[in-house]
């Protein structure tokens, strides 16, 4: 299949937009700056000494086209990375690759090419959305490059097979795209049928169905209880899930549960289900949450050395689908309106199978309409050869441990 380079196709939406009234244009520029600390017996102080600074920059321009029915949209990302973990990326230990940049040799459309890659920093642009819609009556449908977010997980979410975040993961603006088709009906009752079809490329570069995903997910209602029922093929393994919430009181009841026919486990359940709210206090808007997650695919303290004993686990966290080792979890939330420009949001993700916890703040400032200041400072903790104390991947190696981290960022949008 044909291969489209970035910049032929935004040299045709420039035109299009500097021809077309009905075209929207915005977007932002974003520096960001991460420092991490290593402890002298981490097996990362062999890579990169006590500690490790890294930096990124990104320019997004956004274009949203529409014409009564039709409409297109195309995002356009100019991005640098800099730093020790761009540098020192082939030699990270870790269960998973490491990935310095956005990379597409697994999406169907080579829609990122890189400007320059040196030792030191890399700098690429890319087009992150590229779709084609079209919306009528009860119909939707959608063509390209676009995101696709389901399921009831507020900080883990096993039911969004798409590239779903990180819990905690601190700029959640943007989720990535896939290259798919994409359909919606849409009931008189309020419920919604959708149906997607994803493409991709597997190690090779050859589009097959065995890394392909398709998927149905129908939202209805009944009684008081909103709920989602999903049937999936991903990666050539069937995926069925239930989702569900409800209002009980002041609070959120919501959840999802999920069963796939791993390629090695067969057959394994995941569970997420959450309590959250959201109110004013002494003033001031408060909302939190507490959820509870159980990941099917993960192993006690006891199998970390073994993790090439997990196969179906080490598949999803080299795809970008889990991001936790264990196997329960307990996440807490809560964001506080300091000022009606300062928001201030301590977190906390708790590894209950080892006792590890990952404790975190985050602030967020907006000095100008257009201009947000993001801080977040992480403290992991937890005994020896645990998820956030630092795991063994070899017997005799010492832990992947690392201390406190500070991450900032300065975003301006236009």
């Amino acid at each position: 299949m044909t291969r489209i380079t970035c910049a032929a196709v935004w040299f045709y939406l420039g035109v299009m937009h500097a021809a077309c009234a009905n075209t929207d244009l915005r977007g932002h520029l974003k520096y960001d700056a991460n420092l991490q600390r290593y402890p002298t017996n981490s097996l990362y102080q062999t890579v990169f000494g006590n500690q490790s600074l890294d930096q990124a920059a990104n320019a997004r321009l956004n274009v949203r086209w529409q014409q009564t029915i039709w409409s297109l949209q195309a995002d356009y990302q100019l991005a640098a990375v800099a730093g020790d973990r761009y540098r020192q990326r082939e030699q990270l230990p870790g269960p998973s690759p490491q990935r310095a940049f956005p990379d597409d040799s697994q999406r169907l459309f080579d829609l990122t090419h890189s400007i320059s890659e040196g030792q030191d920093a890399a700098l690429l642009h890319r087009l992150d959305r590229l779709h084609l819609g079209y919306a009528e009556g009860a119909w939707v449908v959608r063509a390209g490059r676009q995101a696709i977010s389901w399921g009831n997980g507020l900080l883990f979410t096993p039911m969004d097979i798409f590239n779903p975040f990180d819990p905690a993961a601190v700029d959640k603006e943007y989720k990535a795209g896939d290259d798919l088709l994409y359909g919606q009906y849409l009931y008189d009752s309020g419920a919604d049928l959708q149906a997607v079809w994803v493409g991709r490329r597997d190690e090779q570069g050859a589009a097959t169905q065995a890394v392909a995903s398709q998927a149905l997910k129908y939202h209805g209602f009944e009684s008081t209880w909103e709920y989602d029922l999903l049937a999936a093929r991903h990666y050539d393994e069937t995926i069925l899930g239930l989702g569900f919430a409800r209002n009980l009181g002041d609070w959120l009841w919501a959840g999802d549960i999920t069963l796939a026919d791993a390629e090695h486990a067969g057959w394994a359940g995941s569970l997420v289900t959450s309590l959250s709210f959201s109110s004013q206090r002494y003033g001031r808007n408060l909302s939190g949450l507490i959820e509870y997650f159980y990941n099917g695919f993960g192993v006690s303290q006891a199998g970390y050395a073994q993790l090439s004993e997990a196969p179906d686990l080490l598949a999803r966290l080299r795809r970008g689908e889990l991001f936790n080792l264990g196997q329960h979890y307990l996440g807490a939330s809560l964001s506080i309106e300091m000022t009606p420009l300062l928001i201030a949001s301590p977190n906390l993700f708790a590894n209950l199978g080892d006792g590890s916890v990952l404790a975190q703040l985050v602030l967020n400032w907006n000095p100008s309409q257009n201009t947000q200041v993001t801080a977040s400072f992480n403290l992991p903790l937890g005994p020896d050869n645990s998820e956030y104390g630092g795991i063994r991947l070899e017997e005799n190696w010492p832990p992947a441990r690392i201390e406190a981290g500070l991450f900032g960022q300065i975003a301006w949008y236009f």
